[in-house]
């Protein structure tokens, strides 16, 4: 089945606080610039901000002229953040029925959305409960608040856990050419067979934040590729992702309007399976087995 959110993911949490502290009407801007793009598909989370971006954005949403159904809203929650707008003593988990509900409300008001095409478990804790968590998910989908629910950073067992009770359609982790071990340790082949669409946050991975032995041979490969592909770095590595038969969709941080381009360009790249497996091995430093 089609997934509903553009192949690459507009990430904000840099938009606000946590970052470039947009002004609203900035922020308005962006959106509309993202949408223009192709990038419709925006990726929040409850405790971004400090739990403040969310609201920001949504101010930003409603001086935008973006009708609602050309884009789609990503929310998590379960994060339980110390910071200046929360009483807590130290950061935890929560995903009782009760506070589920009660964090996608908030996000949905906050966001001026109506409702979320995608509610996500931002990490798993020890404590949750399938049963607490299918109740949350069962009145929010009745009551039209979330199109869709998944996890993020759930590991397969973790995945099934929850999917005992609940339809898990999304997972969200961390995956890049530098960070790519979902792809050996079951995790992507897991989400393959039981349909579950891949997200993946960092998809550039350390390859610029880096100078090591891993991200020098990464920069020889993708100079030739990029050559090759009329293209720059940062588009062959997402074009990299998207090859994954898995479909993995990557979540891109950026707050530059270039780069968002590059991003939406990128996903008209197709790598060949030699040039994949090229940069795979410039990664991992030996051919594969």
């Amino acid at each position: 089945m089609k997934s509903p959110f553009s192949k690459v993911v507009q990430g904000c949490m840099g938009w606000g606080l946590w970052g470039k502290e947009f002004s609203t009407s900035a922020m308005a801007e962006l959106i509309e610039h993202a949408v223009s793009l192709g990038l419709t598909s925006f990726d929040h989370a409850d405790i971004y901000g400090d739990y403040t971006t969310e609201q920001q954005f949504g101010k930003a949403y409603k001086e935008s002229s973006i009708p609602r159904k050309d884009l789609q809203i990503i929310s998590k929650c379960g994060i339980q953040y110390v910071g200046e707008t929360r009483n807590n003593k130290l950061k935890h988990y929560q995903y009782d029925a009760e506070y589920i509900v009660w964090s996608a409300e908030k996000s949905i008001s906050d966001l001026q959305c109506d409702y979320l095409d995608l509610l996500l478990l931002h990490r798993p804790s020890p404590l949750m409960h399938p049963d607490e968590v299918a109740k949350a998910v069962d009145q929010l989908t009745s009551e039209g608040k979330i199109k869709s629910f998944g996890v993020s950073n759930f590991t397969p067992s973790q995945s099934d856990l929850i999917a005992s009770k609940s339809t898990i359609s999304y997972n969200q982790i961390e995956f890049s050419l530098t960070a790519h071990e979902a792809m050996f340790n079951g995790s992507l082949d897991h989400m393959l067979l039981n349909h579950i669409t891949p997200m993946c946050w960092s998809p550039l991975g350390n390859v610029f934040r880096e100078k090591n032995d891993q991200t020098y041979r990464i920069h020889s490969v993708l100079a030739s590729l990029s050559e090759k592909y009329n293209a720059n770095k940062d588009q062959v590595l997402l074009a990299w992702i998207m090859k994954h038969p898995a479909g993995i969709l990557p979540v891109v941080g950026t707050t530059s309007k270039e780069r968002m381009k590059n991003a939406a360009d990128a996903m008209n790249i197709v790598l060949s399976d030699i040039d994949w497996f090229e940069l795979l091995t410039a990664s991992t430093g030996h051919k594969v087995p």
